[in-house]
């Protein structure tokens, strides 16, 4: 297993946890994960990459080892500004290449278009936008109605009672997750409290809706920006494609966005392709940034 350190970094006034291996001198590949996930997930897919890469894997504001908004709920641009200030930190000068999975990948797909000269390569693993349609989830008054609820509702987290419980929990809700790997990554996503039992390292706020959701029509919008070669990787039992698939016209909108797209599929793989597939993973990313 390829050793990493840690590094935090101050970000508009949240401190930043950034996991990073390999030598700095070594081309620079920044690894976003998903939703309530950490940065440590991308473990199986380094330890597979065959180059040097000076890889950069931050937790997400109110993930991990980073810090937490302390507000009600959580923004989507947030994540585009705090992106943006971690690409000025750890590289000012050149465009990045990024590898990006699930809400990471929609993060990333949002900034490529808005800051077009800012990403240079972009791997979108398993995370092709929201619904199909340009309208918002739900009516306005439905979906500010329910924020509302859920402000006074309880949103902590689940707690285990102990790591193994909590591995056991993960591997229910992917099969594909091997013993050894479930093990290493509860150590990572959890966190023991003072009465022995283990919570996810995860702001209970994120389980609040955002009452203002980013219409597809303006993701596409910015999407229609992108100058960076993009491969998208989809999981074979991801469900995905079957749901993409459902809207043909909006699947196509989506692929008309990028000039330079490339698409493959895992199979064996669910959503969490760098967990269930780590190694095809990480052939398919370096013979992509190695074109």
């Amino acid at each position: 297993m390829k050793q990493s350190q840690s590094v935090f970094v101050p970000v508009r006034g949240i401190n930043y946890h950034c996991r990073i291996w390999g030598n700095e001198g070594a081309p620079k590949l920044f690894m976003l994960h998903g939703f309530q996930d950490v940065s440590a997930s991308w473990q199986f897919t380094v330890d597979a990459l065959k180059e040097e890469w000076h890889v950069i894997a931050p937790d997400w504001r109110g993930n991990g080892l980073s810090g937490w908004s302390g507000a009600d709920s959580y923004w989507f641009p947030d994540y585009l500004g705090d992106l943006d200030f971690l690409l000025d930190h750890f590289t000012p000068e050149a465009p990045a290449r990024i590898v990006a999975h699930s809400m990471g990948a929609n993060i990333a797909a949002m900034y490529a278009g808005v800051c077009p000269e800012r990403v240079s390569q972009f791997v979108n693993v398993d995370g092709f936008g929201g619904g199909g349609g340009s309208r918002r989830q739900d009516p306005a008054p439905r979906r500010f109605g329910k924020w509302l609820r859920q402000l006074t509702e309880d949103t902590d987290q689940r707690p285990y009672e102990d790591f193994e419980e909590f591995a056991d929990r993960m591997q229910a809700e992917n099969p594909r997750l091997t013993n050894e790997r479930a093990a290493f990554l509860v150590q990572h996503w959890g966190k023991q409290d003072a009465d022995g039992t283990v919570v996810r390292r995860a702001d209970p706020a994120h389980k609040r809706i955002n009452p203002l959701p980013i219409s597809q029509d303006d993701t596409l919008d910015c999407w229609s920006q992108t100058e960076a070669s993009v491969l998208w990787i989809a999981g074979g039992q991801s469900g995905l494609m079957q749901r993409l698939m459902a809207n043909p016209q909006g699947f196509e909108d989506r692929k008309a966005c990028y000039r330079d797209l490339r698409m493959e599929q895992v199979d064996g793989a669910g959503h969490n392709i760098h967990q269930d597939q780590p190694e095809q993973l990480a052939d398919l990313i370096e013979g992509f940034l190695q074109r």
